[in-house]
Formats: C-alpha cells, structure tokens, sequence
C-alpha cells in the first residue's frame, strides 16, 4: 500500500479571524471551500501553494464557545528560508507563544489556541 499525507484539520471558531490570521502569520490562502447546504458547517481549505498538502479549517455553527484543546501537546510545523523575518513578523503580531532558541525554533498561537512551530530550513 501507498499512502500520502493529504491535509490537517483544525476546528475553528470564527472562520474568518483563522483565515486572515493564517494568510497573514503564514501565507496560507484558500484554495477551494465547502459549505453546507442548511449552513450548519463551512470547511475551508488553505495551502501555501508549494506542497500539497492542506489545512483544513472547520467551522461548525452550532459551537457556542472556542474549542478545548487539551493540553495542547500537538503541532504543525513550518518551514522558512528567513528564519529572522519570520520572527519578527510573528512578534509584530503577537502571536508568539514559546520560544526555545537552544533549539533554534518558535511556536506561534492561532486564534483557537493551535501551536504551530516555526523552524529553519
């Protein structure tokens, strides 16, 4: 059997804050979007592009409240060439949440709490 990662999912609670905030942190843009027909779900997929692989946000009308995450011990991982504008980006934004520099990474916060770790090429 062959297998290929295809996307990640993360549930969000205001679609449109997620997207902005992924389109700004990260230069992830939509790529293509499902909408149910009574309206009680959108799901949204974004990429950067480069790969095929995608984020797929959802977002569920009937969710009163932001999402428990847990103890939040999952992440994605991105790579960037500029490692320095990256993080300067981040921080304009406020957006960093730890930072270990032994290692050489970061990791930023999305709006629903999700970490998302930031790493050289």
């Amino acid at each position: 059997m062959n297998f290929q990662m295809i996307h990640e999912n993360y549930n969000v609670y205001d679609l449109q804050k997620s997207l902005d905030f992924y389109e700004k942190a990260l230069s992830l843009h939509e790529v293509r979007r499902k909408e149910a027909e009574d309206g009680s779900f959108i799901i949204v997929y974004v990429s950067d592009g480069k790969s095929d692989f995608e984020l797929e946000l959802t977002w569920m009308r009937d969710m009163d409240r932001k999402y428990n995450l847990g103890d939040c011990e999952f992440h994605l991982a991105f790579r960037t060439q500029d490692y320095e504008a990256a993080h300067r980006l981040h921080e304009e934004m406020g957006c960093i949440c730890y930072e270990n520099p032994q290692m050489g990474i970061y990791f930023i916060q999305d709006p629903d709490g999700y970490w998302l770790e930031i790493v050289p090429t």
